[in-house]
């Protein structure tokens, strides 16, 4: 619920007014508020091209969103609304017809009440500035608590009029797409080096040797050799035998290199995006283009 001790804030940050759908209405331009208690009753949104157009809504009903007023009205409500000059007063049946528009029958009317709080509720723009000081008329609202009509600072001649030349043209202006890329980082790749273990098979010939008898009869070569000693004894002779076992060795020999590094690869990528542009529309006037 907007209070009085809003309207102070509300002024200064020169906020929108927004309908219940989120849509920017206007900017914020006065507020009317009750000579009883000096709450708040109404609201102007600044409208059209320049901001010279004001619409009513009432602020019942209505909540603070940031420097911004959120109503419970449709942006097409709004601008149907009764045409009422916002000169700092509002005639009787001037607020009779806009509280028909928004349907707020439950209040009471001038007709209903001629002595209610509603029949001064608003004050002409030299009566809210009649008890202000310097500072606060310059600030372009009234004291707390006091009724009549608070304004916004008037922005409407502070816009960009630099588009106009000598008041015969207008610039007209459009938003236009640079698109370029930067770099950054989009993930890394680096080389881990582990062991493994794996079985190898290979077959190694090995050579043993293995005693064989031989027999030689006795001959004139070998008879001498064969008489050589006693005749009749005992005797032992005894062979060595060899064989090969196959003997494991292991050494550790380079086998590759492998290293990290990038290359560059081209995509293309469609970039979607809404520019603004602006349009001139004339009243009365044919478009004659050269």
């Amino acid at each position: 619920m907007l209070t009085k001790e809003h309207i102070d804030g509300l002024l200064n940050k020169k906020g929108n007014i927004l309908s219940a759908d989120g849509d920017k209405i206007g900017s914020l331009g006065q507020v009317y508020a009750d000579d009883d208690n000096g709450q708040p009753t109404w609201v102007t949104a600044r409208t059209g091209l320049f901001g010279n157009h004001e619409s009513f809504i009432p602020l019942e009903g209505a909540r603070l969103e940031g420097s911004d007023i959120v109503v419970p009205y449709s942006k097409d409500q709004i601008k149907d609304a009764p045409r009422v000059d916002a000169e700092g007063h509002l005639d009787p049946s001037e607020e009779d017809r806009l509280y028909e528009h928004y349907q707020l029958n439950g209040n009471v009317t001038y007709s209903e009440a001629a002595n209610g709080r509603r029949a001064d509720s608003s004050r002409t723009a030299d009566q809210s500035a009649a008890g202000l000081s310097a500072t606060e008329r310059d600030a372009g609202f009234a004291a707390a608590g006091s009724g009549g009509t608070y304004s916004a600072p008037d922005d409407r001649f502070e816009r960009d009029t630099s588009g106009l030349a000598d008041g015969d043209a207008m610039t007209r202006s459009e938003e236009r797409l640079n698109v370029g890329t930067e770099r950054q980082a989009a993930g890394r790749a680096r080389l881990r080096k582990y062991v493994v273990t794996e079985n190898v098979t290979q077959t190694v010939p090995v050579q043993r040797e293995e005693v064989r008898l031989e027999r030689e009869p006795i001959t004139e070569g070998n008879q001498d050799e064969a008489l050589r000693g006693r005749h009749i004894s005992e005797a032992e002779h005894e062979v060595v035998l060899h064989e090969e076992r196959p003997v494991v060795d292991k050494e550790t020999v380079p086998v590759e290199r492998v290293r990290l590094d990038t290359e560059t690869v081209t995509d293309e990528v469609t970039v979607d995006e809404q520019v603004r542009k602006e349009r001139i529309e004339t009243d009365g006037v044919e478009d004659t283009r050269r």
